[in-house]
C-alpha cells in the first residue's frame, strides 16, 4: 500500500529507506513508511506527515483508516469535526498528519512560523540539539563521541542497556575520559535493565556526572521510576508515555525529564501543551523525534522552539533517512538545528508530490 499512487489528493503514501536498519520494540526497521496530508483552511493549503512507528502508534493501515475518517468529516473547512474524529491514544500518528496540516495552514495564513503561533513574544533562530552515539565496544563508541563533539555536538546521547551494566559502565567511562567534562552525557537504556540492573547502572554512573538515564526500567513500570529518582542521576520517561498518559507520569513523581514525541503525542499541539504542563511541574521536556521524515521533523524542531530555554533535543535525526520527500529547511550545525522562519512549517514539497 505505502508509496502507492492514492485516489485521493489530499493522503499521499511514502516510503523512505533508512541509512541503516532501526532497532524499535517491535523488530528491526529498515524503511519508514506513511502519508503526506494536505487540508485546506483560510486560504491556505497546509501540509502534515503521518508516520506511524510500530510499537508506539497504530499500524500503517490503522493510520489510513483513520486520516480518510477525519478528512472526509473535516471537508469543507470542518476542522473541528475531522479533529473530534481521532482518539489521540488509539491513533496518535494520523492525529499528528491531520493536525499539523491544520497548524500549517493556520500559520501560513497569519504569515508567521509555526512556533510563533504556538508562542509570539520570541524569535528563535536555533534551539541546542544532542548527538546519539550507539551501542558499540568502548572502542567504536568513543569513536564516534569523538566524532560529534568535533562536529559541534555538546551533548551526546549513549545507548545502554544492550550489554552487562559493566560493560555499559566501562563504555561510558570510556566516553567521559575522551569528551571532558564540558560535555554533557546522557543515557537511554529503552528499557531494557530491571530495577536491580538500573540501580546498579545509576549508582555507578553518578560519579561520571551522567545528566540523566532515559527509561532505564521497562515502559509499564512507573513504580520503578519514580524508585530510581533521587540517587544523583535525573531521570526520563520515553516508551513509558506510550503505556502511561503524563497525568498518570505526575501522579506517581516518575520522572525529572519527559521525553515528547510529537508523533506519538497525537500532534505539535499536543507535544507543545504536555511540554508546558511538565515545566509547570518542574519536569524538563526534551523533544525528539520517531524518525520521521522532514515534515513531521521540522515540526517537532517548531515545537521546541516554542519551549523557553528549551534543553538540547533528539532533532538531529536527517541522516539517518537514506532520501528524504523534499530539502531540509532545519540543518544542524555545531550542536544546533536550525528554525525555520518562513510562514508555516517552512516546509516545500518538490513538484511531483502533488
Amino acid at each position: 500500500m505505502s508509496g502507492e499512487p492514492s485516489a485521493r489528493d489530499d493522503i499521499d503514501p511514502f516510503s523512505l529507506p533508512l541509512e541503516s536498519p532501526l532497532a524499535t520494540a517491535a523488530g528491526e526497521i529498515s524503511e519508514r513508511s506513511g502519508f503526506l496530508v494536505r487540508y485546506d483552511h483560510r486560504g491556505e493549503r497546509g501540509v502534515g506527515e503521518a508516520t506511524p512507528l510500530p510499537g508506539w502508534t497504530e499500524s500503517l493501515d490503522e493510520c489510513e483508516t483513520g486520516l480518510e475518517r477525519a478528512l472526509d468529516a473535516g471537508a469543507g473547512g470542518a476542522h473541528s469535526a475531522g479533529l473530534l474524529e481521532f482518539d489521540a491514544d488509539e491513533i496518535p500518528a494520523a492525529r499528528h498528519g491531520f493536525a499539523t496540516a491544520l497548524l500549517d495552514a493556520d500559520a501560513r495564513a497569519d504569515g508567521i512560523p509555526l512556533y510563533r503561533w504556538f508562542d509570539d513574544s520570541r524569535t528563535v533562530r536555533s534551539v541546542p540539539v544532542n548527538a546519539t552515539v550507539g551501542d558499540g565496544d568502548p572502542e567504536t563508541t568513543v569513536e564516534h563521541a569523538n566524532e560529534a563533539v568535533e562536529d559541534g555536538f555538546d551533548c551526546l546521547k549513549c545507548k545502554v542497556g544492550a550489554r552487562s551494566v559493566d560493560e555499559d559502565i566501562e563504555r561510558v567511562r570510556a566516553v567521559r575520559e575522551a569528551v571532558g567534562d564540558r560535555v554533557t552525557l546522557r543515557l537511554d537504556a529503552n528499557g531494557g535493565w530491571s530495577r536491580a540492573e538500573a540501580e546498579r547502572a545509576i549508582e555507578r554512573v553518578e560519579p561520571l556526572d551522567v545528566a540523566y538515564v532515559e527509561q532505564p526500567v521497562a515502559a509499564d513500570d512507573l513504580a520503578g521510576l519514580a524508585d530510581l529518582r533521587g540517587n544523583g542521576v535525573d531521570i526520563a520517561v520515553d516508551e513509558g508515555l506510550v503505556e502511561h498518559s503524563m497525568a498518570e507520569v505526575f501522579a506517581a513523581d516518575a520522572a525529572d525529564v519527559a521525553i515528547l514525541k510529537p508523533m506519538v503525542l497525537g500532534g505539535p499541539g499536543n507535544a507543545q501543551t504536555l511540554a508546558l504542563r511538565a515545566r509547570d511541574r518542574g519536569i524538563e521536556p526534551v523533544v525528539t523525534t520517531t524518525v520521521d521524515a522532514v515534515v513531521a521533523r521540522t515540526a517537532a524542531v517548531h515545537v521546541a522552539a516554542a519551549i523557553p530555554d528549551v534543553a538540547p533535543c533528539g532533532l538531529a535525526t536527517a541522516e539517518m533517512l537514506a532520501t528524504d520527500l523534499a530539502d531540509d529547511p532545519a540543518p544542524v550545525s555545531d550542536g544546533r538545528i536550525a528554525v525555520p522562519q518562513d510562514s508555516g512549517l517552512g516546509v516545500e514539497i518538490a513538484e511531483g508530490r502533488r
